[in-house]
């Protein structure tokens, strides 16, 4: 018997009692401390996981682009591909001033988010590490050693941290405040055109609205983690609960894209609710005597 089949012969029993073990137990929702420092600080497997996979991610991209060359390379041409695409995608929705900013950061979200979805799938996940026989001779895995980024609800809440405050340096430097404060209180009637008793009514009514939307973007980061958590980690208890059954991969695989779509997606239209409005001319709040003048 060769190595490679005693190799194979000694892991697939232990393999086969993760996932049985698994299948009936489902995937814990926090993750798994490897090493405990106390007081609160702690290694855990997502943690390890999400710094390996994106060390992996950065070295793959520098692998492909290489040095940059004028005539690319098949590598440089596959990411100049991969970018122009994205970009057609996202510019018309951030706007031109906010794009130079905001492109980098929604590249990084969807390449980041992509590939920790997808990792999620590759073989041994969350079946092999550290744990305890029960009573019926099966293995228990309670620490296991690699558990997706994106199924530890902390890493999601971190995701969509870094999203809100990166909108918020992007609005304030493109719109500014004033804008930023016409747009979510201000009156957005034609005071020429709507009717003087109307007018102070519809004042007070996007004045209400607007507190609305504070509250709405206040909770944008508990929304963006919450949806791209709950689709992955219940994809991964989808996966151990059916025993890896194959068709399930391929769903995954499309979730795990549209997940990082949605989240990459949101963002920018976040991000261009208050700088894209248009690049051929200013929409800063009028004042009520150039509007009455220009009339």
């Amino acid at each position: 018997m060769s190595r490679v089949t005693k190799l194979a012969t000694f892991l697939l029993p232990f393999l086969a009692t993760g996932l049985t073990a698994f299948a009936s137990e489902g995937v814990d929702p926090s993750a798994a401390k490897l090493v405990d420092f106390g007081h609160g600080w702690a290694l855990t497997n997502s943690m390890i996981t999400g710094w390996v996979i994106s060390g992996v991610l950065v070295f793959l991209v520098l692998k492909l682009v290489g040095k940059p060359q004028l005539l690319p390379t098949k590598g440089q041409a596959v990411v100049e591909s991969l970018l122009v695409g994205l970009k057609e995608l996202f510019e018309p929705i951030v706007g031109k001033k906010a794009f130079p900013l905001a492109f980098p950061l929604l590249v990084t979200f969807f390449l980041f988010i992509l590939f920790h979805n997808w990792m999620g799938l590759l073989p041994g996940v969350g079946t092999i590490g550290m744990g305890h026989t029960d009573a019926e001779g099966h293995f228990i895995i309670t620490h296991p050693f690699i558990r997706p980024f994106n199924s530890d609800f902390n890493g999601t809440i971190a995701l969509a941290a870094i999203s809100f405050f990166a909108w918020g340096i992007i609005v304030f430097k493109i719109a500014g405040p004033k804008l930023i404060l016409w747009d979510l209180f201000g009156n957005k009637a034609e005071k020429s055109e709507t009717p003087g008793w109307l007018y102070p009514i519809l004042a007070l009514v996007f004045l209400m609205v607007g507190f609305i939307e504070v509250f709405s973007i206040a909770i944008r980061p508990f929304t963006l983690s919450v949806r791209l958590f709950g689709n992955v980690f219940g994809g991964e208890n989808l996966l151990h609960g059916t025993g890896f059954f194959f068709i399930f991969y391929f769903m995954e695989l499309l979730v795990g894209l549209i997940q990082a779509l949605v989240f990459t997606l949101l963002t920018s239209v976040y991000i261009g609710l208050l700088c894209n409005h248009g690049d051929d001319h200013d929409h800063e709040p009028k004042s009520d005597h150039a509007t009455e003048s220009s009339h």
